[in-house]
């Protein structure tokens, strides 16, 4: 590859992963401004964090997981 070829893939990369940059941050940015409109009706953040989570898990997982918390509680004396 020539060096000219190279340097325009190059900055063909570099200005790809600037503009998927910008778009994390506002992206970011809107996620923030939905999680403080829930808290201000009274939602609760770290649960609503700890739900999105749980829907990205895989049923059998998720169950799994469920188990093993209980157990721990249990174990420990929490419930």
């Amino acid at each position: 590859m020539s060096e000219v070829v190279a340097a325009d893939r190059l900055k063909s990369f570099v200005e790809r992963l600037e503009r998927l940059d910008q778009d994390r941050q506002e992206i970011a940015a809107y996620v923030r401004d939905v999680f403080a409109e829930a808290k201000g009706e009274g939602f609760d953040t770290k649960i609503l964090r700890q739900v999105l989570k749980l829907r990205k898990m895989q049923p059998h997982d998720r169950e799994e997981q469920e188990t093993l918390l209980d157990l721990y509680k249990s174990a420990l004396g929490l419930g």
